[in-house]
């Protein structure tokens, strides 16, 4: 029998298993260290990374709702420098690809930021190109033509794998993701947060301060499995899935459906543990599947009968 194989090489990111965290839910990483073996990732994307300090939105910004939670914090982090000085040395200690992710509130941001942190021992760049709680930052991936031309100049200035991080808050996001691929970039994470808002009927006030935020957990999985697997089918480079995944069997699924990586977010604000559980019920599914490598599993989905269905209903009706 073959042994099993949990490794994954994204964009020539070499992981041993698929499962990473995703921006803006873990930190980076200190804060857990003496709780779970973060050594054990897949991966650590970073919390997002600005040239300069943002003290961020105002409070408050972060709101529990029904399937998840509303946030609204606004990209606050320390600047590009701190996170060079002390943040990344402490980080490198766990032997796990550091995945810097990154935004601007303009191009010449993004391009100056990534040859920044160009040859500093990261092992790839995410591009944050459609946060909703910042202005401006969100906008480049509601338009191909944008984000091509944005993802286009930071392609220039590195020789980093460069993932781009696509929002859900468009009409076609296959359109944005093709845009993204035809620039250069290695591979796409999706889905970023969905545009909500909730009120205290007490005080008739936006329970957020900046009014809207990002809606992140369980209620945004079908959504997030829906665009994975419609981006899957579109581009040739890999796709990182996130949105919703609060155990093995969600990102079992987001890899049926064309996932060739994982991200783990609002999940870890739970259990800071998630990201261990969920390597382990991989593995015991792929062991239980007689699966050898985790390729074995992506896009494995079976649609093809359930289309003939579909069709043939549809004939019973004209």
């Amino acid at each position: 029998m073959s042994k099993l194989s949990l490794g994954v090489d994204i964009a020539g990111i070499k992981m041993r298993n698929p499962v990473m965290t995703a921006s803006g839910t873990f930190g980076y990483g200190l804060e857990y260290s003496n709780l779970i073996n973060i050594e054990d990732f897949g991966a650590i994307v970073t919390k997002t990374i600005t040239l300069e300090p943002r003290i961020g939105n105002p409070q408050p910004r972060i709101v529990e709702v029904t399937g998840g939670m509303l946030n609204s914090i606004g990209l606050q982090n320390p600047g590009a420098k701190v996170f060079i000085e002390e943040k990344l040395p402490k980080l490198k200690e766990y032997g796990v690809p550091i995945i810097a992710n990154i935004s601007g509130s303009k191009k010449a941001e993004f391009v100056k930021l990534a040859d920044l942190l160009s040859n500093i021992g990261l092992s790839g760049l995410e591009l944050n190109i459609s946060c909703p709680n910042v202005e401006h930052a969100g906008l480049f991936a509601q338009d191909a033509d944008t984000t091509y031309k944005l993802v286009r100049k930071v392609r220039k200035a590195t020789n980093l794998p460069l993932i781009v991080k696509l929002t859900p808050n468009v009409t076609d996001v296959t359109l944005i993701a093709g845009a993204a691929e035809d620039a250069g970039a290695d591979a796409v994470s999706l889905i970023n947060t969905l545009i909500g808002m909730s009120i205290d009927i007490q005080t008739k006030k936006p329970k957020l301060a900046n009014v809207i935020g990002g809606l992140s957990g369980p209620a945004v999985k079908p959504i997030a499995l829906r665009m994975v697997y419609e981006v899957s089918k579109k581009v040739r480079i890999p796709v990182i899935g996130m949105g919703g995944i609060m155990s093995s069997d969600d990102a079992i699924e987001f890899l049926l459906a064309g996932a060739s990586a994982v991200a783990i977010g609002t999940a870890n604000f739970v259990n800071p543990n998630t990201c261990c559980e969920i390597i382990e019920g991989i593995k015991t599914y792929m062991g239980n599947n007689k699966f050898n490598k985790i390729s074995d599993i992506v896009g494995r989905v079976n649609v093809k009968k359930l289309e003939k269905l579909i069709y043939a209903r549809s004939i019973t009706y004209v």
